[in-house]
């Protein structure tokens, strides 16, 4: 084992952690932008596990499916702020 695989099993266990603890203030926040917040930041955590699977796994297709979840991410996000402002997603 080299210490690249080494950093890496690091980095998956503090995203995961990093992770668990966005579930959490999802799960307690006290306000929705708290909730709205942990969302989001759960979806960079995943796409940072996604990303680091790809990398310690040697494939590229791990890469296009962090593209896809950031876009995803990114639009719900939007999505989930308009609704609990305006009420409505489509004007």
């Amino acid at each position: 084992m080299s210490f690249v695989d080494y950093a890496i099993y690091g980095a998956f266990g503090a995203v995961s952690l990093a992770q668990l603890l966005a579930m959490v203030r999802l799960i307690l926040g006290p306000h929705t932008a708290d909730r709205i917040l942990a969302l989001d930041t759960m979806t960079v955590n995943a796409i940072g596990l996604i990303v680091m699977l790809g990398i310690s796994q040697g494939t590229q297709i791990y890469f296009e499916a962090a593209l896809i979840v950031a876009m995803l991410g990114f639009v719900s996000t939007v999505a989930y702020c308009r609704f609990v402002l305006r009420g409505d997603i489509i004007e």
